[in-house]
């Protein structure tokens, strides 16, 4: 009876420990990058001792994979939660724009960013980051489709809304080297126009503003 209480706050106090260590991970990808990111400056964020970091974590990489591992649930529990309560209405496509949008130039995708570009050149990190990157990407696309009303899996819909993600993600790069916000939502702008004419998504838009566009 008297372990019981003793080893359960132990357990969460190891698990509040990680969870702090890969946020902290997370958050010194955003500010310093891949190479300027280093375990003891993650322990030091994380508030934690260099001796329980290297406990749990031993390498950079050991707390890197674990770091993808945490950001990839994090990136799909946001995006569905943004997505799962979209107005149905005009502006419903518009709305599923933004959201991605935001999503794409959002601190968690500069993090992911920051992964890519360093599994580029590092095996043991591209094993970890692609096939979670290949799981976020099958959600996205379900959640997108969902969030548009379209059936994601049918050809040419499959297409159009894996280029919606496609053209978000490449956005969202853009904006990692300068604000591009104005210009980001003239192409939205006219790009959900495209998908409501394309996929014939219901809308109460005036067929005047189609044409031309």
């Amino acid at each position: 009876m008297s372990s019981q209480p003793i080893r359960v706050p132990q357990e969460e106090r190891t698990r509040a420990m990680r969870a702090r260590l890969l946020e902290a991970t997370v958050e010194c990808l955003v500010e310093f990058g891949f190479s300027g990111t280093s375990t003891t400056l993650v322990s030091q964020r994380a508030g934690v001792s260099r001796g329980a970091q290297l406990h749990h974590f031993p390498t950079k990489n050991d707390l890197v994979v674990a770091a993808v591992e945490h950001l990839s649930a994090l990136r799909g529990a946001e995006l569905a939660d943004t997505l799962a309560d979209v107005p149905g209405g005009p502006q419903r496509t518009r709305t599923v724009l933004r959201i991605l949008a935001d999503h794409f130039t959002s601190p968690v995708f500069a993090a992911a960013l920051e992964l890519w570009v360093a599994a580029r050149t590092d095996e043991t990190l591209l094993a970890a980051v692609q096939p979670l990157e290949q799981r976020v990407g099958r959600e996205a696309h379900f959640l997108t489709a969902a969030a548009l009303g379209v059936d994601g899996t049918a050809p040419g819909t499959r297409e159009l809304v894996q280029a919606t993600l496609d053209l978000l993600r490449g956005l969202g790069l853009a904006n990692t080297i300068s604000d591009d916000t104005r210009r980001r939502e003239r192409i939205l702008d006219q790009w959900a126009t495209t998908l409501e004419s394309t996929l014939g998504i219901p809308t109460d838009h005036p067929t005047s503003t189609h044409e031309g566009a």
